[in-house]
């Protein structure tokens, strides 16, 4: 392992808001680009590549990505940003827009390099007394864990709600709707050179990543999303697909010695199982990768059966010695995180 190097992890916040008819109203992305770059400069990062249909609008950003729907904020960031900084901005500019923050919930898993990162991300204890002083008041049932694991790796969870939100009220999840993170870590080396750019190869960000997209296989995936990607000089790509009202987004740092992927998607109970095995399938033989975590955040009507489904799913397909995978989950409907065997909450 590398002594320092680029933090591959991410950290994810989403933020659900209530105020607005999702069905006639554009709520949160009537927000101008100007106001979101202003968001994004306090968490240090900004906008490289977009793209939007009629449901949302998805950002890829020199850290990652955000999707913006007319209630809902979905932001993840890797490297040394500030992501949390983004919080109180948000939900002051949605107070502008008639929107009331509802819903919060945070993730993130252990850093590869953790001394690297700044306040309030040097503990989960900081990032919890953070995110409790710039929530508003309204938001008063939370609940705080992390999820430990036989291995280094550990799953951080935040979830903060108002009362109307505790059983799947207005703000959260939908009933049928679920989210897949895997994170992946020692990507083979050989697929992972598949995301350097050659020395002057004349090609933009965007050029670059299409052709990384194409050479990947990452094309593949899903045919029937948009994608937008961005490839980075020397190394590391990006992309977010749309397809209606869901997206999938993956985020490379190829370098050895802290390689690292990350994929998710959002998904329905009702979707054909095949679909998503089929999808998780193609992810993994992009990046062959050694060490696997996997996370699953459902409404907790609809947890046991999904968790159980996804668990088999992912420890079929893994590529990986099974005791080197973590899979937990985490259900929105009741703030309190859950986990299999090999992973217990710790307050």
């Amino acid at each position: 392992m590398a002594v320092s190097g680029f933090e591959g992890f991410e950290k994810r916040l989403e933020l659900h808001f209530s105020g607005d008819d999702p069905a006639t109203g554009k709520g949160l992305r009537r927000l101008d680009f100007f106001s979101l770059e202003k968001v994004l400069h306090a968490v240090q990062c900004t906008v490289v590549s977009a793209v939007g249909n009629k449901y949302f609008d998805s950002y890829v950003l020199s850290e990652s990505s955000l999707f913006v729907y007319p209630t809902k904020i979905i932001i993840k960031t890797c490297g040394t940003t500030q992501l949390l900084k983004s919080v109180r901005p948000f939900v002051d500019y949605g107070l502008t827009l008639g929107l009331t923050l509802c819903g919060c919930r945070y993730t993130r898993g252990s850093f590869i390099f953790p001394l690297a990162q700044p306040y309030p991300h040097t503990s989960f204890n900081d990032e919890v007394v953070y995110l409790e002083a710039n929530l508003p008041n309204n938001l008063s049932c939370k609940k705080a864990s992390t999820m430990n694991s036989k291995s280094c790796y550990k799953w951080h969870v935040f979830t903060a709600c108002d009362e109307g939100c505790m059983v799947g009220g207005v703000g959260m999840h939908a009933g049928d709707l679920y989210t897949v993170e895997i994170c992946m870590t020692e990507l083979d080396r050989v697929l992972a050179k598949k995301f350097f750019r050659r020395f002057n190869d004349g090609k933009t960000g965007d050029s670059a990543g299409r052709e990384m997209t194409e050479i990947t296989g990452i094309s593949e995936i899903n045919k029937n999303a948009l994608i937008c990607d961005y490839a980075f000089d020397p190394c590391g790509y990006s992309m977010n697909g749309i397809d209606k009202n869901r997206y999938f987004t993956i985020h490379v740092t190829p370098e050895d010695g802290f390689s690292y992927a990350s994929f998710e998607c959002v998904g329905s109970v009702y979707d054909d199982k095949d679909e998503i095995l089929e999808i998780l399938k193609k992810v993994v033989k992009v990046f062959r990768h050694r060490g696997f975590i996997g996370f699953l955040t459902t409404m907790g009507s609809t947890r046991h059966k999904m968790w159980r489904g996804c668990r088999r799913l992912i420890l079929g397909i893994a590529h990986v010695p099974q005791q080197r995978i973590e899979i937990t989950s985490n259900s929105s409907s009741n703030l309190i995180p859950e986990c299999d065997e090999n992973m217990t909450p710790e307050e």
